[in-house]
């Protein structure tokens, strides 16, 4: 028998033989043995170096290595772990910061979001403001055929301030209109402007179906009194619709020379049917839909068609077409433009065209739809055109507002077109 071998006893069990040799307090274990045992201790069963034993195994060996103590190479483990989880969590928080942009339609550039709300509390607002101290441009005035028919009787006031060369026009009430809708009612309102010139036209509110509305609006207008002789007031009335040209019920006018200007005058008169002549500086009607969208900052226009366009090749027909500008402070921001119809006055394009205006920016552009007449040899000649935004008037003013009122709504509606300013 060798001292620190197994050894077969004489009942074929096996003896454990134990050469003890303490090194460094450690103690040896015979190969082969599955168990070790000490008294005191508990048995532990043991298959090999665990992982800790590996990983304390390879410190010790960089340890040696590199001359560092163990303790150090630990901290430097630490230390590159670490870093290595930060990485991960700013790729996982840019990750998920991207993903919620996405979703709720930001832009890049760190744009506002807004929900519908905020859109519909400004369109509401807005409607609140128009009121008919409003200028608006030249305005469509239907000719009616001229039959003497019961149109109705408007009441108004006429006030003059011989110190401040301004007269006061009140638009009192209307009587007896007659139905322009289906079912027999109207949606009347009343324009007010002065001949010769119509540079100022301002309006009442639309009074819903009714045929007898009660106005109690005034409207200021400076009229120097040696000016106030060749002057005549127009009171016309139109019926409201939001998806085809406004109707003219008819009209009241007053020639300023024919009245007392030295005394309060309110009186009612019959409506008349409009005059003919003003027929010569229609230039057209265009209609189209207004969409924008508050979260995604996208606004749409969809041009749907023009009809009655004027006259402008010696043929007696135009080949028009629709640029689409976007405006902000005066300055063009986008310009578009549908496809040229040749040889008619009554174009249909339905085309549409998206702008993208921040909800932060609604506020302060203007869109400006320009009617021009294409021509090969010569240069476009400009038909009319429409501004709305929210310093727009009238119809326009109101279109700009029930869209914003109804976001992710398309709002369609008639517009008369209007003389270009001189120089544009």
């Amino acid at each position: 028998m060798l001292i620190g071998r197994n050894a077969l006893s004489v009942d074929g069990s096996t003896e454990v033989s134990e050469e003890s040799t303490e090194q460094d307090g450690e103690e040896a274990v015979s190969p082969g043995s599955e168990s070790t045992y000490q008294a005191g201790d508990d048995i532990s069963t043991t298959e090999g170096p665990n992982a800790l034993n590996k990983m304390d195994d390879i410190a010790n060996e960089l340890a040696e290595k590199l001359g560092l103590p163990k303790y150090a190479i630990i901290l430097i483990a630490i230390g590159i772990v670490l870093i290595f989880l930060l990485c991960c969590c700013c790729c996982l928080r840019r990750w998920c910061k991207k993903r919620k942009k996405d979703k709720v339609g930001g832009k890049k550039g760190g744009k506002t979001v807004v929900d519908a709300n905020s859109a519909k509390l400004l369109g509401n607002a807005m409607k609140e403001n128009i009121d008919g101290d409003e200028e608006v441009g030249n305005e469509d005035e239907k000719e009616v055929e001229k039959e003497k028919v019961n149109l109705g009787k408007l009441q108004f006031s006429l006030d003059y301030d011989f110190q401040q060369g301004q007269l006061t026009v009140g638009i009192i009430q209307g009587a007896d209109l007659p139905g322009m809708d289906m079912g027999g009612t109207s949606d009347p309102y009343v324009k007010v402007f002065l001949l010769p010139d119509k540079k100022k036209k301002v309006e009442t509110k639309v009074h819903r179906k009714t045929l007898n509305p009660v106005f109690n609006e005034t409207f200021n207008f400076k009229v120097p009194f040696s000016d106030a002789a060749s002057k005549t007031l127009v009171m016309s009335i139109f019926d409201f619709d939001r998806f085809s040209r406004h109707d003219q019920i008819g009209e009241v006018r007053v020639p300023l020379n024919s009245v007392d200007l030295s005394r309060v005058i309110e009186e009612w008169r019959d409506v008349t049917s409009p005059a003919s002549d003003k027929d010569k500086d229609h230039l057209g009607d265009i209609c189209f839909s207004l969409r924008y969208v508050p979260t995604a900052g996208k606004l749409t226009v969809v041009i749907l068609e023009a009809k009655n366009l004027k006259k402008m090749d010696v043929g007696g027909l135009s080949d028009p077409y629709v640029k689409i500008c976007l405006m902000q402070n005066g300055k063009r921001l986008k310009k578009k433009k549908t496809t040229i119809k040749k040889n008619t006055l009554n174009p249909y394009y339905n085309e549409s065209f998206a702008y993208e205006v921040p909800f932060e920016q609604i506020q302060r552009v203007e869109l400006v739809l320009i009617v021009m007449d294409y021509d090969r040899m010569g240069g476009n000649e400009a038909i009319g055109r429409v501004v709305l935004g929210c310093n727009a008037f009238g119809d326009e003013r109101r279109h700009w507002s029930d869209m914003l009122a109804s976001p992710r709504r398309p709002i369609a509606q008639w517009h008369t077109l209007q003389e270009l300013p001189e120089g544009k």
